[in-house]
Parts: C-alpha cells; sequence; structure tokens
C-alpha cells in the first residue's frame, strides 16, 4: 500500500520539472508519467515544488477537485479558464492572453485538433487517468510540431510503476442546497515488469445539474428561475489502454488507445428575449486516438523518437425550435454532424555532438480530413456529404549548448507549411469547390540559461511563432453573413520572456515577465459584397500582450505549508473595422493562495481561495464591450486517511455562495460539495 507517500510531501510534490529541459530526457520524478508523452517545457528546476511554473501533478488535480482540464489548469500561473458563453458555452483556456486558436492540445504529445473550426471545449477532457498536465507559456520548442503561437498544453496519461498497480475512487457531488448533482468514478489496473508494462484506466463524470448562487435574482422574462441551472446536464467518460515495452535500457515502445465519449446541454443566456436565443444540444462529442510512440539508442550518441497516429473526431450538434428541445419544425431547427480523421506522424534525432553539445532535428506531418452535413428543416432534407483534405508538415532543429556548468544556450529553426487538397461546401442545392492555396511560415527561438548554484536560475528568452487558420476562418459563410478568403494566411506572435527561480531554505520563489508582439492577427473584416455588408476573415489585426508571473510555496513547520501565485496579464488587439473592440475572457489580476494544515498525521485541511479581476465581455449583439467578473471563491478539502491505502476526503467550492459571471449572461456555479473515497495498492 503506498497512500501514504501522497501526502509525504504533502504540496511539495504538486509540480516539479528540471530547468528548462527535455521534459522526456530529465524528469522522474512523477514515476507513473508517461515519458514518452512529455513535451518540451521551462520551468524552475530541482525546487521544492509548487502550484505554480509548467507543470500540474496528479496530486495537485485530485487535492483541489479539479476533474475537468479548463479547471485543473487555472491553478497554473499564466493559464486562465473562461466561458464562451454564447449558444456554444464551451470552456475556455487562455494562456498568457492566447486562446484556443494559438494554444494547441495534446494527450500523449499527440495534438487534439478539429481542422474545421479549431473550437475544443476544455470541459470535455477529464483528468483522472492524467499524471501530469504540461503547459509551456510563449516559448513552446519548435520540435514539438507547429502551432503554439502563445504555447501549448500537453495531457501525460499515466503509466505503471510498479509490479501491480491498482486504483480507484468515487466522488458525490452535491449542489448549494446539498441535493443530488452528480458523480465521478475512476479505476486503473497495471503492471510494471522487467521489460514490459501495460495499463487499463477508466473515469466518468456525470453532471446531473448545478445550481446558480442563491443571491441571484431573474430579470423579468428571463429564460432562468434560478436555483437548479436549466440545461447543465452533461456526460463524460475516456478509456485509456497502453502496453509498452522495454527491450533494454533507453529503448521503449508503445502502443496505446484513448477513447472519451461525452453530451452535453447548453444554459440559456438568462437576459436576452427567446427570439436571441439558440436552443443548442450535442448529443454526442467523441473523440478517439490509436498512438505508436517510441524511443530508441541508436548508439552513445544517437537517440531516434518517433511518433505514429490515427485520430477520430464525431460531433452531432442539435438544435431545437425553442426550449423545450422537443420539435425541430422551424428554419433555424438543424442536425449538423462533423466526423473528422487524422493521420499523421514525427520523427525526431537527437545527437550528442559533445559532452556540451546536443543537437535535435524533427520532422511532423499530419493529414486531416474533415465531413460534414447536415439536415434542415422544415423540409428535414439532408445534404450530401463535403470532404476537407489538408496536410500539414514540419521541419524543425534545435541546439542545446553547455558554454559552461552554469550557462546553457538553447537556439531552433522550424519551417512549417500546409497542403490544402481538397476543401467543399453546400450552397445553392450544389456541392461546391473552393480555390484551393496553401501557405507557409518560418518559427525560430532562443534561450539562454544562467544557473550561478544550485539553488538559482536564471533565463531569458525570445520565441516567434505563428498558427494556420482553421477551414472555417477560411471558408464558412457564417449563416450566410460572410464570403471566403482561400488565401487568408497565418497570424504570428514574438513572445519574449525574462523569468528565473530562487531557494530560500523552506521558501522557494519563482517568477517571470512576458511580452508578446502580435501582427497579422486574424479578424472579421466587414465589407460592401454584391449590395450587401459581409464579413471576411482578414490579416489585418495586431497588438501586444504582457505581464508578469510570481510564484512560492513555504514549509512554516512540520504541519504546515503554505503557497500562491499571482499573474498580472495587460492585452491590446487592434480590430480596424471595430474601434470599440477588447479581446475578452482575461483577468488582469488573477491568484491562486493555499495551506496545508495536518493537525492530526493522518489528517490533512487544505483551505484555498481562487481569485480574478474583472474581464472584458460583450454582448450577444456584439455591440457594447463592458467589464464583467472579479470574484474571490473560498474552497476547503479536508481529506482522512482510514488505513494504508484508503482515504476519505470531503469539501466545499465557492464556500460562501458567491454570484459572478465570466462572460455576458452567464452565470457561473454557487456553492457546491463533494466527498471521495480512494483506494490505492
Amino acid at each position: 500500500m503506498r497512500l501514504g507517500l501522497v501526502y509525504g510531501a504533502a504540496i511539495g510534490s504538486i509540480v516539479t520539472l528540471p530547468a528548462h529541459a527535455r521534459a522526456d530526457e530529465d524528469v522522474s520524478r512523477d514515476q507513473d508519467a508517461f515519458t514518452l508523452g512529455q513535451i518540451v517545457v521551462s520551468a524552475s528546476p530541482d525546487a521544492e515544488p509548487l502550484i505554480g511554473s509548467s507543470t500540474l501533478s496528479s496530486k495537485a488535480i485530485r487535492l483541489f477537485q479539479r476533474d475537468r482540464l479548463d479547471d485543473a489548469v487555472n491553478l497554473i500561473p499564466g493559464v486562465t479558464s473562461s466561458n464562451s458563453g454564447g449558444s456554444r458555452n464551451e470552456k475556455l483556456v487562455d494562456i498568457r492572453g492566447f486562446g484556443r486558436y494559438q494554444v494547441p492540445l495534446s494527450i500523449d504529445g499527440i495534438r487534439v485538433y478539429l481542422p474545421a473550426d479549431g473550437r475544443l471545449d476544455y470541459g470535455r477532457f477529464l483528468t483522472g487517468d492524467i499524471a501530469q498536465i504540461q503547459v509551456a507559456k510563449g516559448y513552446a520548442s519548435v520540435l514539438d510540431g507547429p502551432g503554439a503561437m502563445g504555447g501549448a498544453i500537453n495531457l501525460v496519461t499515466r503509466k505503471p510503476a510498479q509490479p501491480l498497480e491498482a486504483e480507484a475512487s468515487a466522488s458525490l457531488n452535491l449542489d448549494r442546497d446539498g441535493d443530488y448533482a452528480g458523480y465521478n468514478g475512476f479505476a486503473l489496473l497495471g503492471t510494471r515488469q522487467d521489460n514490459w508494462y501495460a495499463q487499463l484506466s477508466y473515469t466518468r463524470n456525470f453532471q446531473n445539474h448545478w445550481d446558480l448562487p442563491g443571491s441571484y435574482e431573474p430579470a423579468e422574462g428571463s429564460a432562468e428561475d434560478g436555483g437548479k441551472r436549466d440545461f447543465s446536464r452533461s456526460t463524460d467518460w475516456r478509456l485509456n489502454t497502453k502496453i509498452g515495452f522495454t527491450p533494454r535500457e533507453g529503448d521503449e515502445y508503445s502502443l496505446s488507445y484513448t477513447r472519451q465519449e461525452g453530451s452535453k446541454n447548453a444554459p440559456l443566456h438568462v437576459t436576452d428575449p427567446a427570439s436571441r436565443q439558440r436552443n443548442w444540444t450535442w448529443p454526442y462529442w467523441n473523440i478517439d486516438s490509436l498512438y505508436f510512440l517510441s524511443t530508441t539508442s541508436l548508439n552513445d550518441r544517437l537517440t531516434l523518437k518517433t511518433r505514429l497516429y490515427r485520430n477520430g473526431f464525431d460531433n452531432l450538434l442539435r438544435a431545437f425550435d425553442d426550449a423545450t428541445q422537443t420539435s425541430q419544425t422551424r428554419g433555424r431547427a438543424f442536425n449538423s454532424y462533423y466526423a473528422d480523421t487524422a493521420w499523421g506522424g514525427s520523427a525526431e534525432l537527437a545527437a550528442q555532438v559533445s559532452s556540451a553539445d546536443r543537437f535535435s532535428v524533427a520532422m511532423h506531418y499530419r493529414r486531416d480530413k474533415h465531413k460534414e452535413w447536415q439536415q434542415g428543416f422544415p423540409s428535414g432534407e439532408t445534404e450530401p456529404k463535403q470532404t476537407s483534405i489538408e496536410d500539414v508538415y514540419s521541419l524543425a532543429a534545435e541546439n542545446r549548448l553547455t558554454i559552461s556548468p552554469a550557462l546553457q544556450l538553447t537556439a531552433g529553426l522550424s519551417y512549417n507549411w500546409r497542403d490544402l487538397r481538397r476543401a467543399e461546401d453546400y450552397a445553392d442545392n450544389a456541392v461546391l469547390e473552393y480555390r484551393l492555396a496553401d501557405d507557409h511560415a518560418l518559427g525560430g527561438q532562443a534561450r539562454l540559461v544562467w544557473s550561478p548554484d544550485s539553488k538559482t536560475h536564471l533565463h531569458a528568452s525570445i520565441s516567434s511563432r505563428s498558427r494556420f487558420p482553421t477551414l472555417f476562418e477560411r471558408f464558412s459563410s457564417r449563416f450566410g453573413g460572410a464570403v471566403s478568403n482561400p488565401d487568408l494566411q497565418a497570424e504570428r506572435a514574438v513572445n519574449y520572456e525574462i523569468g528565473g527561480a530562487r531557494d530560500f531554505n523552506t521558501l522557494h520563489l519563482e517568477g517571470a515577465v512576458f511580452y508578446s508582439d502580435i501582427s497579422d492577427a486574424i479578424e472579421s473584416f466587414p465589407f460592401l459584397y454584391d449590395g450587401q455588408t459581409v464579413s471576411q476573415s482578414r490579416n489585418v489585426g495586431d497588438g501586444h500582450y504582457y505581464g508578469a508571473e510570481l510564484s512560492l510555496s513555504a514549509r512554516i513547520d512540520d504541519r504546515l505549508s503554505i503557497g500562491g501565485n499571482y499573474t498580472y496579464t495587460h492585452r491590446h488587439l487592434n480590430d480596424p473595422s471595430d474601434q470599440a473592440f477588447e479581446p475578452t475572457g482575461v483577468p488582469t489580476h488573477k491568484a491562486f493562495i493555499w495551506a496545508d494544515w495536518q493537525p492530526v498525521k493522518a489528517m490533512h485541511i487544505l483551505p484555498n481561495l481562487d481569485i480574478a479581476s474583472n474581464r472584458w465581455t460583450v454582448n450577444t449583439a456584439g455591440t457594447e464591450y463592458y467589464r464583467i467578473g472579479n470574484y474571490v471563491l473560498a474552497n476547503l478539502t479536508m481529506s482522512y486517511e482510514l488505513s494504508d491505502g484508503v482515504e476519505l476526503s470531503a469539501g466545499a467550492r465557492n464556500l460562501f455562495d458567491e454570484y459572478y459571471l465570466l462572460t455576458d449572461g452567464f452565470p457561473e456555479r454557487g456553492r457546491s460539495f463533494f466527498t471521495r473515497l480512494r483506494f490505492r495498492y
């Protein structure tokens, strides 16, 4: 039984990553992390870890009851979770102001990408089987592939570290009145042998509903009467299985399969009239991935790493006549189907040129095939399937030079290009083919790390990255209000950062200042076309983001640890077609503060605060920008080790039932409670 090890260092094992190094070469702190699936991130080295930096461990996710990805990454400085609002009502994540289009998401280094519109809903990704959440902020290595204009997020699944591992947990979730609100379950079984390992895990989250705060007062004619939030029901589950072989030291080969399925509804805007509401629901939102990962030591100086994968995405969006969601007879109703498939892979060859010089080259390839069709009403007729196919390539090289024992320089270059093979749409009772156009982009970066002693680490970096536009941005008609732009090009950001970390005995401190210069930003530009005002995606935007991050943790005595992090973010983005435009969704100030108190050996009490200032939002019509959403949320988790390997925990989120919004017209959940029983062998 090993549960006692989980709290052995209390919060001291939540986040850890060696200094500015390849994670899959140098990290072994989280022994259950699937190292083949890690990416390149930067963080403070060899220090007492804290909730900060760039990697969040499964311990932190569990301790603070963060069962969804958007909720978990909000613990990390520089990362903000929010809500898209509107009819899609999706959970969003921003890194230093960059959103889901500029920040790719991967599972074990395999990108999760929706080629049609890139609209990932981060609330659909569960954390029960995740060993680490890696976040690259600003500086994302060119070796990990194209995109990553503002950073990258990678979910590292677990891998067995013992001959026999078994774990199970079950949580009961309650609303603000103590009524049943849903449950979360997780189970894992794995084995690690001399030259092979195998594992199977399953996690499921069911949300029956969530409650609005008690102070919510519905306006006259509101679509929401308070109490249980209407249309807040959702279901998600994920299965992950892997088998791996380690025939000799330095070699590893793994075959994994991940499948997740979800269904959700979308709460309505609380003040918009019925005529503006869209009654949308997703009966299924499914992703699966079959992937092979390997690392092979060709000799003492050469290492080859490969990734091969096949991904699938299936989605159904249903629009109903009204809020009863019982009929589809009006022109606003439809059934929209997506069926996407991706094939691809990468190869990376690293050469230890000398004891001080490591040179790596990488090649990435991906083919995305998108299929869509729609059933319209009141006719009930279904369109022919439309297909789009695109290939994306990347060539990259990186050199890591140890100038002296205290000084290290890493520099990299990449050349990325996309080749659009097919682009179809349906209009005027016929399938039409858009004009094909390709694009290419260069990337480059450099990072200098200085470690004058074992307790001090300073760094400076610059990174110029781009991201290609989605099919939606290039070709979507936006329900007839837009025209295509096949020649739309990549947008770009140049990211600068200076930071460092320092240990002062039992206190660990780290921080960074950052600045991003944005050019060729993609904006929706209105103009007159055939006598009508329509819009078109164009590279007309520019701007800058800047800010600072600070994290600290301290061990007060054997029974008490404290810590926290703070982020300041300023964003300015110019939209020449809208002088009132403001970038939405990211607060100027954000903080997370925690304490871990152990009154007796078997018990841990963890009070914590989520804090944010207000942020910009915009009304449904897009005509008014205003500030919204400042909050201080008090949370509490208590756990007790009943016996070796058995733990009972309970807690509450938003203890004082604070009312707040993150986007126009969509209040967030009020007070909630949970209790969890966990077993580990």
